[in-house]
């Protein structure tokens, strides 16, 4: 149906019917894609808009050549949707993100000083575990 492996169709049906998503409640539709691919995307709607109606989530999706496999890709991609709204998996999501933020944001001159100055204190304390040599010649 989708032009990929048995295995990868199976697990879409899977997760199809464990979101209780049927193929009733989509509605397909097929556009002209944009980008690269030459005279053959300009030719043919391989462009694959998806909407589900219980839900009104839509998702477009040209990201391969062919209509089967944009089908395939569509439907995924709504799953994924899907499930993150469900599960609450964006709010994780915009956790990580904020955190990556906080970590890239520049630090204020102060936290920079301080940082000078433990790094200062640690070296003080290594100097001074340094192995004391003994000249017992002198």
């Amino acid at each position: 149906m989708f032009n990929v492996s048995p295995r990868k169709e199976k697990a879409l049906k899977e997760k199809m019917s464990l979101f209780g998503v049927q193929e009733k409640d989509l509605k397909e539709s097929f556009m002209r894609s944009q980008g690269p691919g030459g005279q053959h995307v300009n030719k043919t709607s391989t462009c694959v808009y998806l909407v589900h109606v219980p839900s009104g989530m839509s998702v477009k999706c040209s990201a391969g050549r062919s209509r089967p496999l944009n089908r395939f890709f569509a439907r995924r991609i709504l799953l994924d949707k899907i499930e993150r709204a469900v599960t609450g998996k964006v709010i994780k999501e915009r956790e990580i993100a904020e955190k990556i933020r906080r970590q890239k944001r520049k630090r204020s001159k102060r936290a920079k000083e301080k940082m000078l100055r433990d790094k200062k204190m640690v070296s003080l304390k290594k100097e001074k575990r340094k192995a004391v040599s003994l000249d017992r010649d002198r």
